[in-house]
């Protein structure tokens, strides 16, 4: 083995210094790399199928409630515009047939008194 390594230096001392190409770094590990580790991670308890089927049923009984409070608070607010509407046209209409049967009675007064 030795008469191989006396070869590659001598080439290595023969060449210029402009074309020598930089050694490539040998791979090494450390002491410590190599150790095995003493304590071991603690081991994540897997979530069981009946907590994480427990906790997606709830979480989308929440969502779909919350969905169906909003829509049904919208309804109400809608259906509550239309009725004040219509109880403002009501009152508009009463008013109107007030002072109709108002101008009648005039009407009839002025005729009773002109007989």
């Amino acid at each position: 083995m030795s008469s191989r390594l006396v070869p590659s230096a001598l080439r290595a001392c023969s060449r210029p210094a402009l074309q020598t190409k930089p050694f490539a770094r040998n791979f090494r590990t450390s002491s410590p790399a190599l150790e095995t580790p003493t304590a071991a991670l603690p081991l994540r308890k897997p979530v069981g199928a009946f907590r994480g089927g427990l906790f997606g049923f709830l979480l989308g009984t929440t969502l779909a409630s919350a969905g169906t409070y909003y829509y049904i608070l919208d309804e109400y607010r809608v259906s509550n515009e239309l009725l004040t509407e219509d109880i403002y046209a009501l009152q508009a209409a009463v008013q109107s047939v007030h002072n109709y049967v108002g101008s009648l009675e005039e009407k009839v007064d002025a005729m009773q008194k002109q007989k």
